[in-house]
């Protein structure tokens, strides 16, 4: 069995994309460039791609900068220290970049003749992105039956997320479980010029939380 990964180089595709590795699947990873301030997740996604020991890693850039509307696609201020408890949706919420990254998976998935694809989604503990949801992830799976060749010809595909339900704390403790090297991801929106995550952004925040939840040191701090 192979699957598609959509693989950020952040904790969350890393652990989705170690479950469903551990579940049997072989994987095939793609890291979207999309025009993001904080690039240096690519060298994260390469990096972890490597541990997990995926079949091919497509690299793509797709630049989302001229649509804007998103903080982490301009010069705009990544909103620090926020509530994590707030119902809005903050300015790093990335218009439709989880349909647009699906789709370019769902692409590739039809030419390798695959019909399994993972995102690393979590509905739980995140900033409340619409893209995140149980909803969407099914109005995908879906779309895929009528939107694709494979589809219309009898094909399902399903899109896995086995984060959706979890809390970051459970994330963390599950990839401790699969032995995963969270040193080598890169969670911070907007991080300094030499890597070090600023530690204030709702990632960053959402991630500390999880490791302390969790009972666990993450490696990130120590360094």
């Amino acid at each position: 069995m192979q699957a598609i990964v959509l693989l950020s180089g952040g904790l969350d595709s890393y652990t989705a994309a170690a479950i469903v590795k551990a579940e049997g699947f072989a994987l095939n990873a793609l890291t979207v460039h999309y025009g993001q301030r904080h690039a240096r997740e690519l060298e994260s996604a390469r990096a972890v791609a490597h541990w997990l020991g995926v079949e091919k890693h497509l690299e793509l850039s797709i630049d989302l900068r001229p649509i804007g509307g998103s903080s982490l696609t301009s010069d705009a201020s990544v909103p620090r220290d926020r509530d994590l408890t707030a119902t809005d949706i903050p300015s790093t919420y990335v218009p439709a970049r989880n349909t647009i990254f699906l789709a370019l998976a769902l692409g590739w998935a039809e030419v390798l003749d695959v019909r399994d694809i993972v995102i690393g989604v979590n509905a739980l503990d995140y900033s409340g992105y619409p893209d995140c949801r149980p909803a969407f992830i099914a109005a995908f799976e879906a779309l895929a039956s009528v939107a694709t060749r494979a589809g219309v010809e009898g094909a399902r595909f399903r899109v896995h997320a086995p984060l959706i339900s979890m809390t970051k704390a459970d994330i963390v403790r599950r990839g401790v479980e699969l032995g995963l090297d969270y040193g080598l991801t890169t969670s911070c929106y907007d991080p300094e010029a030499g890597g070090k995550p600023c530690g204030h952004c709702d990632s960053c925040l959402l991630r500390a939380r999880g490791f302390s939840e969790a009972g666990v040191a993450d490696p990130l701090v120590l360094r």
